[in-house]
């Protein structure tokens, strides 16, 4: 494993608003040796002067920054994602070290497969809405006593951490992941694809309803995130949907 790996990752800030965060943010990854920069729905310019004043030697990322327009956009051809948040968040869902979580985006487990590193907006974080799209949730241990991290610190020591995880002697990745056997997991926008699926006919049969379809659907994409499905089995469960409509309109006719 050789640097290369840290080319395979996406840093994703989810609606930033502070141009001086956006470029500092350059600054760290180039540091680190980061290239991939998107932006959902900035709501600040990361072009201006001030985002290039403090990227400095970086505006190369600065300047080859995507900007998407969703989240699920910014994931296409992603096949693992981590999240940052916080301690204090109701869903139930392990929260993980920066250190035991992220060597596993550097895994070679596919020499194309892309992965990504999920930011949220300065001041309210990723929603539960914006969290359901990764598979895995690290948080920054920090002091009680004044908790939150500027959006730039955060990613810089997420990105040091990527980092520290090449292990440049054995040319390989320290990693902590789970074992996953998974040769060719599949894009999260088609897991995602087929769970829009799996809710509209969980909808239609009466299994969901409107009112709680999210807290439910919510659980299955989780189930699916620790099952890492490949690229084949969730085209399987698909089909099995399919036949399912299938049915349905042959009873309805």
């Amino acid at each position: 494993m050789t640097e290369s790996a840290l080319d395979r990752v996406r840093i994703i800030l989810v609606e930033p608003a502070g141009a001086l965060n956006v470029g500092s943010i350059a600054r760290i990854m180039k540091n680190m040796g980061l290239y991939h920069l998107i932006l959902v729905n900035p709501q600040c310019d990361p072009r201006s002067a001030e985002a290039r004043q403090m990227a400095v030697h970086a505006n190369d990322v600065l300047a080859a920054a995507q900007v998407a327009k969703t989240l699920p956009d910014a994931l296409r051809g992603c096949h693992r994602a981590i999240a940052t948040t916080v301690r204090t968040r109701s869903l139930d869902m392990p929260l993980e070290h920066p250190r035991d979580a992220l060597p596993w985006l550097l895994e070679d487990f596919q020499t194309d497969g892309q992965t990504a590193l999920i930011f949220g907006a300065e001041e309210r974080g990723l929603s539960n809405e914006e969290l359901k799209f990764a598979q895995r949730f690290v948080y920054i241990p920090s002091s009680p006593i004044y908790p939150s991290l500027n959006l730039a610190q955060a990613v810089a020591i997420c990105c040091y951490e990527l980092s520290q995880a090449l292990d440049s002697e054995r040319s390989e990745v320290r990693s902590f992941a789970p074992d996953t056997q998974t040769l060719n997991p599949a894009p999260l926008d088609e897991i995602e694809a087929y769970c829009q699926h799996l809710e509209r006919l969980l909808l239609k049969i009466g299994y969901l309803h409107p009112h709680t379809a999210n807290s439910r659907m919510e659980k299955f994409r989780r189930l699916l995130n620790r099952a890492y499905p490949s690229a084949p089995e969730v085209a399987l469960l698909r089909g099995i949907l399919r036949q399912g409509e299938w049915a349905l309109n042959q009873r309805d006719e």
